[in-house]
């Protein structure tokens, strides 16, 4: 199923997981797995601890891990780095379902990290069913 994102800053992290539990409540998903998957190049999705001011270390953070240089990516190199940045974070997570609930650490929330907004991006959630 696809999920559509609106995004409203050029960088921002933006919880996402009271949206998957939703979904994952809505479709009777009881135990398995939550694939969320960004169809982008510059976003990303992993899973942040949120406490106030956590989201802006993590963006400087990772900003810092990339070398200004002269980038050759043909349509934009401004933004070569936002690229990079997507590639360090990567574009999925698998998260655990256990009856009908995301298994999360007390302080783990499910993030869409935007590194090129604002823009409606688009996830792509599959249910991994065990048996």
């Amino acid at each position: 199923m696809e999920l559509k994102i609106n995004t409203n800053k050029n960088k921002e992290v933006i919880d996402i997981t009271d949206t998957i539990s939703k979904i994952i409540s809505d479709n009777g998903w009881r135990g398995g797995a939550v694939l969320i998957f960004s169809k982008h190049t510059t976003c990303a999705i992993t899973t942040a601890d949120l406490d106030p001011g956590t989201d802006e270390d993590t963006l400087d953070a990772v900003e810092k891990m990339i070398p200004q240089g002269k980038y050759r990516h043909p349509h934009n190199p401004a933004h070569v780095g936002d690229h990079i940045m997507s590639s360090i974070i990567g574009p999925s997570v698998i998260i655990p379902v256990d009856q009908g609930e995301l298994v999360l650490g007390t302080w783990q929330k499910i993030v869409l990290i935007e590194l090129s907004g604002p823009r409606e991006r688009l996830l792509e959630i599959r249910y991994l069913r065990t048996s």
